[in-house]
């Protein structure tokens, strides 16, 4: 991240001057000039290849989309700023694989703690016999025998055999990524529910959430009629008054802007009518419907549940609809916290294009806007506290049992697609029955707020939002 949106923010100010063309190929020869040490790589020349390839990235680029090694930057540039439309079935998630070279290749390895003990549990207890054994007396595994099942980690009464994570296979809760014969990860679209937790978990920033900034600049600059759908976790972002952040979208362009805290009003309307409806059926339970990474988890994972998930469209897809409504003709820009959020758009009919908030912010820092100094704009529709409240977790289920107006209603709160809450939900779906009538997912752990794409993190999230909420 600390590459990704500086550099974001560097091709930005170069479209800005109309520099593009002109100055892109020199940008990896800059970042690592002659002298550079490389920071984790064999050498400055990998580094500069990487560079190339983010920066190929941040104009909606994959690998695919690369014909030759040779082809420069600017020929990249130069189709980006022709192109009419970035396809609606591209990638959402994808790896850069000149990026994906430095992660462990083995998850287990015997390290210097090894005592050489004579009971050898290592040995005696793996399933595929690759556990060996050198004069001394040490142990050490045959990689190429080796299942990692990690039952020799488990054993080891000196704890010398070590466990090596593959970070992004880590933070996948559905094993959707895993290693080529090569080495390099690759996503699975068929597994893949866009959680986006692989984006920060690599540590080498080789994952990339499809991008669609200079697609949605072009247009501004064209003249078209950009509408701005900020998502309400938008309170939680900036650290500066709202009115202000919506001025600096303005700034940057966008003709109209309306809160999708808006959207949400009409989701909390059929919501709840729909679980009203669902209980006087004899419907054990209904779960929300508006994270897609949990609708994307429910149809592609657990199809047990799927009966029991809201039909209601999200805050998003309302929004949207009204967008169209009042300004026939207009492009549609989502701005939200999270990956899943463009595959959710990739799919609806009424949305353009989707910006995550740390795009957002490396555009506002790459146009050189000073969110303090723009002028305050505040949306004409508005929203109750309730509707914002969606941003955060229990927001949803508070917001239907509020409208309901029944006290008395039980309801789960799931928040974080983990393994331990996937389990849950699966057995909810198995056994038909759950401990409250609501089921709230939530795929990250505060709600949306804290969603993979935002440009704030846990408490200081959490701080933000309750600030800004108070004003509403």
């Amino acid at each position: 991240m600390f590459i990704r949106y500086p550099l974001l923010s560097q091709l930005v100010s170069l479209w800005k001057n109309n520099e593009l063309l002109e100055k892109i190929d020199r940008i990896p020869y800059e970042m690592y000039p002659r002298n550079q040490k490389p920071k984790g790589r064999c050498c400055i020349h990998k580094e500069r290849a990487v560079i190339k390839y983010k920066a190929m990235a941040m104009m909606g680029f994959t690998m695919k989309d690369e014909t030759d090694e040779l082809t420069p930057l600017s020929s990249y540039a130069r189709q980006m700023l022709i192109r009419s439309k970035l396809h609606k079935d591209n990638a959402v998630l994808h790896v850069m694989d000149e990026a994906c070279s430095s992660c462990v290749k083995i998850n287990y390895e015997v390290s210097n703690l090894c005592r050489g003990c004579a009971a050898r549990p290592c040995y005696t207890n793996c399933p595929k016999d690759a556990i060996y054994y050198d004069k001394d007396g040490k142990a050490h595994i045959d990689h190429d025998k080796c299942i990692s099942c990690g039952k020799c980690h488990q054993l080891c009464p000196y704890h010398a055999i070590i466990y090596m994570p593959v970070p992004c296979e880590e933070a996948c809760p559905v094993k959707a990524i895993s290693k080529d014969e090569y080495g390099v990860e690759h996503i699975d679209p068929e597994k893949c529910i866009y959680c986006g937790k692989c984006l920060n978990a690599c540590p080498f920033g080789a994952i990339f959430d499809k991008c669609e900034v200079f697609d949605v600049l072009k247009d501004i600059r064209a003249g078209h009629e950009v509408t701005a759908m900020v998502a309400p976790a938008v309170l939680a972002q900036f650290g500066k008054p709202l009115e202000h952040v919506y001025g600096a979208l303005k700034a940057i362009g966008f003709k109209n802007i309306i809160e999708v805290a808006y959207g949400a009003e009409e989701t909390i309307r059929r919501e709840a009518q729909e679980l009203q409806e669902k209980i006087e059926e004899g419907q054990p339970f209904m779960t929300t419907s508006c994270c897609p990474a949990y609708v994307n988890l429910a149809h592609k994972h657990i199809p047990e549940i799927v009966k029991y998930v809201s039909s209601t469209g999200s805050p998003m897809h309302y929004t949207a609809e009204y967008a169209k409504e009042r300004y026939p003709g207009c492009t549609t820009v989502f701005i939200a916290p999270c990956a899943s959020k463009k595959a959710e758009g990739a799919a609806d009919a009424n949305v353009d294009y989707v910006w995550t908030f740390r795009e957002l912010d490396a555009v506002i820092e790459g146009m050189r806007i000073d969110i303090d100094s723009t002028m305050p704009y505040t949306p004409a529709e508005t929203a109750s506290k309730d509707a914002h409240n969606f941003a955060k977790t229990t927001g949803v289920f508070t917001a239907v049992k509020n409208h309901i107006g029944n006290k008395e209603l039980e309801g789960v709160v799931i928040a974080d697609l983990h393994k331990k809450n996937i389990a849950m939900l699966k057995a909810y779906a198995k056994t038909g029955k759950a401990p409250g009538k609501l089921i709230e997912v939530m795929s990250c752990p505060g709600g949306c707020i804290t969603g993979p794409c935002a440009c704030s993190q846990g408490g200081e999230a959490s701080r933000r939002f309750e600030a800004e909420i108070k004003k509403k």
